[in-house]
């Protein structure tokens, strides 16, 4: 049975790469965004199949990607490239959405290098999790 998990979306997300799906998807991204804090919602499913992997794990905190479509658009979740970082607090059943982008939208190489920077730089409660 899976526990159902409260879902943010934290402001840094929201003001950064989401509003480059808002503009280039419009009203299917409204869709997909909802999709997305309903999922993440019965988290603990998404890890036993392929959409989900915890990249750190410390404590009751896991810093996790997952992988997401927009609504529509004729990619898979994985061969779309969009991809959001959460940190699931198992403790208290809780995801929070700390980055959500598409892998084109990090200038690095290195997508992992890229998006633990971003989280380091600006969540200063998960930077002594990312090494």
């Amino acid at each position: 049975m899976s526990i159902k998990h409260s879902v943010s979306l934290e402001t840094f997300a929201e003001r950064h790469y989401s509003k480059s799906f808002a503009k280039k998807y419009g009203r299917a991204w409204d869709i997909t965004i909802e999709a997305v804090l309903w999922e993440l919602q019965d988290f603990d499913l998404l890890l036993t199949r392929s959409i989900a992997e915890i990249i750190i794990a410390k404590d009751k905190i896991k810093i996790c990607k997952v992988e997401f479509k927009v609504a529509g658009t004729p990619y898979s979740r994985h061969a779309s490239g969009n991809r959001c970082i959460v940190a699931w607090h198992q403790d208290c059943a809780l995801v929070k959405i700390l980055l959500i982008y598409h892998k084109n939208d990090l200038s690095s190489k290195n997508e992992t290098a890229a998006w633990k920077n971003l989280i380091k730089e600006n969540y200063l409660e998960y930077r002594d999790l990312i090494k």
